[in-house]
C-alpha cells in the first residue's frame, strides 16, 4: 500500500529519524514558520513527516527506559537541540539563573520560544514536560555541573518534540509533523523532473541502478508501506555496521564453543543480564561504552558505593553484592579516557588561547599555506605548532600559580621569558623552540620539568611490568592521581593545558567544516593522530566514574590489561585471551568478551538496509578523499554539497531533494556526534544547530 501524502500546491518533507538531530530540524521548521507568521508575511505550504520506530525526541539512542546510571558525558549546563531562550518565566529555582543572552541573531526564533536548553529545562523542573516522579527527583537533584542521566536527556528531547508538535498546531501553512513508527529501508527518485543539482567533483559509480536524475521520492517502509515526498532529509543517527571478518570469524568460532562475543553496540540494546555472576569478562574499550558496562554490572548486580571521608582519587569504598563478573579491560594507553575536570565551563574560563586563532590560520591559509588544496592548510604544519604553543603556556602559568617555589629566580621573570620564546615566529619547528623552552627551564625552574601532553595520553609508554601486581599497582594509582587532578580544576596545571587543546579542538572543527584544513591532512593528521590524543585527554567521563573504577579495582571486580593489548580466541580451550606486552608472562582468560564501542560510522562499512540501498542506488556515495599517492579512496561519511548539505550522487551531482544531517556528515566535519552547545554561535558550539536551520531554510526557500 502506497500512502501519497499533500497536494499540487503542498511541499512535502520527510525527515527519516527522530533523534536529536532530526528534532533539531523540526524545531527550526515550525520556528521559521512561526516566525515568518509572527512577521505577516506568508510560506508555502509544508508537510511534515518523520518516520522512525521510536518516539521522537529521544529516537534510539537517548530512550527513556535505559538504565538511569547510564549518564551523559556533558554536564547540564552544556547540551541543547534548540537555541537559547531569551527570558524565562519567574518561577522557583534551585540556584539563581545566570544573565541569558537569547540565540545568537542568526538563529530565527519566534516570540514564543519553542524549544530550550537542556539547562533551562532543569532550571525550570521540567515545567510542562510529561515526567515521571522518579525523572523530577533526579531534575531536582542535578545542578548546573551534573552529568545527567541519558535517559533524562530523553526526557527533554520529547519534551522539545511535543512543543513543536503543540506550537505547530497553530500555523495554517504547516500539516505536521506526522510521526510515522517504521523504518525506512530504501529511496527512489520517481516522477517528474527536479531542479538542476549542482555539479561537483566526479567519482566512478558506488553501484548501479536506477535513473535518480528527474522526479520526486519514493521512501519504502519495512511495514510494506510507502511515501512519497518532494523533499527527504536523512537525520539517521547511529546506525548498526557491518562486522570486520575477525569479529565475524569470532562470532561463529563463540557459538561452536558455547561461549559470549558482544560486537560493537549501543549500550542501551546490551541485555546485562546475560553474562555469569562471577566470571571473567574480557572488555575492549575504555571509553564511555566501558562505563557503562562497568556500572550496570556492579551497581546493576545489586553492588553499593559507600562514601570513605577520605580525599580525592580513593572517595569510595565498593560492597559487592557476589553477583558480579570480573571485568578484565584492555585498551590502547592501558587507562581509560582521563576524567572530565570540574568545572563549571565547557573550556575551562581561564583558557584563552593566544598563539593559535581562527584569523591567524585561515590568514595562512589565503596567502597559500601549503595544504595540498588552494585555500587550505596543513594541520601539522601550520594549527598544531601554535596550538602547542598555548598548551605549554598554560601548563606553566597555571604551575607557576600554584607552586611557585619552584621558581627561585621568579615566576613572573620565567614566565615573561617563556612567553617571549613562544613569540618566536610560527615556522620556526616544534623542536626548536621546545628546545630553547627546555633551556630556560634548566637555567630558572629545574625541579619543574619539561611537559608533554603526549605523555598524558600515554602514561605507560614507558614503563614495563615483570609482574600482574606491580601493574595493577600503578593502574591504581594513575586512577587515584586522576581522580585527584580533576577535582582541582582550574588549580591544576595538567588540567588547565587539556583545556588549552580542547579549546583547539573546538577551533579545528571549525576551520576543517569551513574547508581551511587540506582534506589529507584531515585524514591522516586530525583524525589519525590528534584525534586520538585529545579524545583521551578531554572527553572523558565525569570524575565519579574514575572514583568507581578505582573503588572497583581495589575490589577485585576489575582487572586492567596493561597497553596495546591483544585479543585472540583458544579453539581447543573455547575461551578468549587477552595479554599485553607491556606485563611479563599475564595471559587473561575468559569465556565472554565484549567489544565496548559503538558501531563503525563509515557509510561504506554500514548495515542499515536504508543507507545501503542509497549507495547501491547512486542516490548517494561515500565522500571521495585523495590519498598522498593520488588514490582516491571513500570517507567515512556521505559525500555533500553546499550549506544545506545536499547528497551527491555516483554521478557527482548534488540533488536538490535530500539533505542529510549529523552522523553521516563526518567526512565534510570533524566532531559530528557533540552536541549542539547551548548558546553557541553558528560558526563555533552552535555548528549542529546551524546545519539544521541551513536545511529548514533551504526547505522554506524552494
Amino acid at each position: 500500500m502506497e500512502q501519497g501524502v499533500g497536494t499540487e500546491n503542498v511541499t512535502t518533507v520527510v525527515v527519516i529519524g527522530a533523534g536529536p538531530r532530526g528534532t533539531s530540524l523540526v524545531e527550526r521548521l515550525v520556528s521559521r514558520i512561526a516566525a515568518t507568521q509572527e512577521a505577516g508575511e506568508s510560506t508555502r505550504p509544508l508537510n511534515v513527516i518523520v518516520v522512525d520506530p521510536h518516539r521522537p525526541g529521544s529516537g534510539h539512542v537517548w530512550s527513556r527506559d535505559q538504565n538511569r546510571d547510564f549518564l551523559m558525558n556533558t554536564p547540564s549546563f552544556y547540551p541543547t537541540v534548540a537555541p537559547e531562550r531569551s527570558t524565562l518565566p519567574d518561577r522557583d529555582r534551585p540556584e539563581p539563573l545566570e544573565e541569558n543572552t537569547g540565540a545568537p541573531p542568526e538563529f530565527v526564533v519566534p516570540s514564543e520560544a519553542i524549544g530550550l536548553t537542556f539547562e533551562q529545562f532543569r532550571l525550570l523542573h521540567g515545567d510542562g514536560a510529561d515526567l515521571s516522579g522518579t525523572e523530577r527527583a533526579e531534575l531536582t537533584s542535578l545542578t548546573r555541573g551534573s552529568y545527567p542521566p541519558r535517559a533524562l536527556y530523553g526526557a527533554y528531547l520529547e519534551h522539545v518534540w511535543d512543543r513543536c508538535v503543540q506550537r505547530a498546531r497553530r500555523l495554517p501553512m504547516l500539516d505536521g509533523p506526522h510521526h510515522v513508527p517504521a523504518t525506512a529501508v530504501a529511496i527512489e527518485r520517481v516522477g517528474a523532473p527536479a531542479a538542476p543539482g549542482v555539479p561537483v567533483a566526479p567519482a566512478p559509480p558506488v553501484g548501479g541502478g536506477r535513473d535518480h536524475t528527474v522526479g520526486q521520492y519514493r521512501i519504502q517502509l519495512d511495514d510494506g508501506r510507502a511515501l512519497h515526498a518532494d523533499h527527504v532529509v536523512l537525520a539517521v543517527g547511529h546506525v548498526p555496521a557491518r562486522l570486520t571478518p575477525e569479529q565475524e570469524a569470532v562470532g561463529r568460532a563463540v557459538v561452536e564453543a558455547g561461549c559470549g562475543y558482544v560486537p560493537p553496540h549501543v549500550p542501551a540494546d546490551l541485555d546485562h543480564d546475560r553474562f555469569p555472576d562471577g566470571e571473567e569478562v574480557l572488555v575492549r574499550g575504555m571509553g564511555l561504552n566501558f562505563f557503562d558496562l562497568m556500572i550496570a554490572l556492579t551497581k546493576g548486580r545489586g553492588g553499593r558505593f559507600e562514601e570513605t571521608g577520605t580525599g580525592a582519587g580513593r572517595a569510595l569504598n565498593y560492597v559487592a553484592s557476589g553477583r558480579e563478573p570480573i571485568l578484565v579491560a584492555g585498551s590502547r594507553r592501558g587507562t581509560p579516557y582521563l576524567a572530565k575536570s570540574v568545572a563549571d565551563a565547557f573550556v575551562p574560563r581561564g583558557v584563552h588561547l593566544r598563539h593559535l586563532s581562527y584569523e591567524r590560520v585561515t590568514g595562512a591559509a589565503r596567502k597559500g599555506a601549503s595544504g595540498r588544496i588552494p585555500g587550505s592548510v596543513d594541520f601539522e604544519r601550520h594549527v598544531w605548532p601554535l596550538l602547542q604553543r598555548d598548551v605549554v603556556e598554560h601548563y606553566y602559568r597555571t604551575l607557576a600559580a600554584t607552586s611557585p617555589e619552584l621558581f627561585p629566580s621568579g615566576a613572573d621573570r620565567f614566565l615573561d621569558e617563556l612567553a617571549q620564546l613562544l613569540e618566536e615566529p610560527a615556522d620556526i619547528g616544534d623542536e626548536v623552540w621546545s628546545v630553547r623552552v627546555k633551556d630556560l627551564l634548566r637555567q630558572a625552574a629545574p625541579e619543574a620539568g619539561w611537559f608533554d601532553i603526549a605523555d598524558l595520553a600515554r602514561p605507560f609508554r614507558h614503563v614495563g611490568h615483570t609482574s600482574e601486581e606491580g601493574h595493577a599497582a600503578a593502574v591504581l594509582d594513575w586512577l587515584e592521581r586522576d581522580a585527584a587532578q580533576a577535582q582541582l580544576g582550574e588549580d591544576c596545571p595538567e588540567r588547565q593545558a587539556i583545556g588549552a587543546l580542547h579549546a583547539g579542538r573546538l577551533l579545528t572543527k571549525r576551520l576543517v567544516a569551513e574547508g581551511y584544513i587540506d582534506e589529507t591532512s584531515v585524514a591522516l593528521q586530525v583524525r589519525g593522530r590528534f584525534e586520538p590524543l585529545v579524545e583521551g585527554l578531554a572527553s572523558g567521563a565525569p570524575v565519579q566514574r574514575t572514583e568507581e573504577l578505582a573503588a572497583l579495582v581495589r575490589a577485585g571486580v576489575v582487572r586492567v590489561l596493561g597497553p596495546e593489548p591483544t585479543y585472540t580466541f583458544d579453539d581447543a580451550a573455547g575461551r578468549f585471551v587477552g595479554s599485553s606486552p607491556w606485563v611479563q608472562g599475564v595471559e587473561e582468560t575468559g569465556r565472554w568478551m565484549v567489544e565496548a564501542m559503538m558501531p563503525a560510522n563509515r557509510v561504506a562499512v554500514t548495515a542499515s538496509p536504508l543507507l545501503r540501498d542509497v549507495l547501491a542506488s547512486g542516490l548517494g556515495r561515500p565522500h571521495p578523499r585523495t590519498t598522498t599517492d593520488g588514490e582516491i579512496v571513500p570517507g567515512s561519511g556521505f559525500d555533500v554539497a553546499g550549506e544545506d548539505h545536499r547528497l551527491v550522487g555516483s554521478d557527482g551531482v548534488a540533488c536538490d531533494g535530500v539533505h542529510v544531517l549529523g552522523l553521516q556528515l563526518s567526512s565534510v566535519q570533524w566532531g559530528t556526534a557533540i552536541a549542539a552547545e547551548a548558546g553557541g554561535g553558528p560558526d563555533d558550539g552552535g555548528r549542529t544547530l546551524a546545519d539544521a536551520d541551513a536545511v529548514a531554510a533551504a526547505l522554506l526557500n524552494r
